[in-house]
């Protein structure tokens, strides 16, 4: 029986949105996911992602979250590179 998935808005900005190819997409991840599998999940689609996975924010529903938060069918993920002023 295959069990079922929830589906997250993942939002992408700056480099990271450079690096992915993408700003925003619906993706369906396995039930009980934390926020830490959308770093896998970018990792997987580019590995170049691996080496920013300490460095990147993670925010859910518009607030930070650290890499063990639980995710839930529908939440908006976003996810910040670290930014740099002049």
């Amino acid at each position: 029986m295959e069990s079922k998935r929830i589906t997250i808005r993942l939002k992408l900005f700056s480099s990271a949105k450079d690096l992915a190819g993408f700003d925003e997409r619906l993706v369906d991840i396995p039930p009980d996911s934390k926020s830490e599998a959308v770093l896998i999940y970018l990792a997987k689609h580019n590995p170049l992602f691996e080496r920013w996975r300490t460095s990147l924010r993670i925010a859910v529903n518009m607030e930070y979250v650290d890499s063990q938060h639980l995710l839930h069918d529908g939440d908006e993920v976003a996810v910040i590179p670290p930014v740099s002023g002049g």
